[in-house]
């Protein structure tokens, strides 16, 4: 598991790498930053598995990271404050470690990590009864827009957007995590955090560096966002396309 570590205090950093080093041998520190520019550099050039993100840094904070760069990997908040627990929640933190951080937390929150658990955020379970249609409001119309028209869902500063096969794209209400839970998902996968396609618009699937994978879609469709497969979501996708 390679992990980020993002502290803007050096012997803060420090001491995170040694319990890492000391105590999970399945961790892999690939990186350190601690301020809001180098991160983003660091994440525009490469991945991590797992990030440990301190809050505050010094020149913003993490939440600036987050609207500056699209962030695949599992962020596990690391703060003395606990103000903030509200917007870890938003953007789906696995968990949120205050100072000064046991080794009995980390080890928690690595095992969300890997194993997933019921305290912490997961993909939405899924209806027993898939939605067929979405009805969207356009000023004093509404437009019905079927399921099986739909090739992808992305979201983008904060809305979300149904674009359909011959690229119209419509503005949705609801988070991506709402619509994913009322799609089939024998039809949908959630690529990434912004991202669901329909099994039908994939034209092609390949391989690129860090493990990742990039989609090209079918002749005619558009793709309006990022359609690569995050690491993490990388041996779902696959078992989801051979089946």
């Amino acid at each position: 598991m390679k992990a980020l570590i993002i502290e803007d205090e050096a012997l803060a950093r420090q001491h995170m790498q040694k319990v890492l080093a000391e105590h999970f041998p399945q961790v892999e520190v690939v990186g350190t930053a601690g301020s809001v520019k180098d991160t983003v550099e660091w994440l525009s050039k490469n991945s991590a598995d797992v990030i440990f993100m301190d809050v505050e840094l010094s020149d913003g904070t993490c939440f600036d990271i987050l609207s500056q760069v699209d962030v695949d990997a599992s962020i596990i908040m690391t703060t003395a404050y606990d103000q903030y627990a509200v917007n870890a929640f938003k953007i789906n933190a696995v968990d949120y470690l205050l100072k000064p951080i046991a080794v009995e937390d980390i080890s928690r929150a690595l095992s969300r990590v890997e194993y997933g658990a019921d305290s912490a955020p997961a993909e939405p379970q899924h209806s027993a009864t898939p939605r067929e249609k979405f009805l969207i409001r356009l000023n004093d119309r509404i437009v019905p827009v079927k399921v099986s028209e739909i090739a992808y869902f992305f979201s983008e500063s904060k809305n979300s957007y149904i674009v359909t096969n011959n690229n119209t794209a419509y503005v949705l209400d609801d988070s991506l995590d709402a619509i994913y839970e009322r799609l089939d998902p024998a039809v949908f996968f959630r690529i990434s955090r912004s991202c669901i396609i329909s099994e039908g618009a994939i034209d092609s699937v390949s391989k690129l560096l860090g493990g990742r994978l990039r989609i090209s879609l079918k002749r005619g469709i558009e793709a309006n966002t990022d359609l690569t497969v995050s690491r993490a979501r990388v041996d779902g996708f696959m078992s989801w396309l051979e089946a």
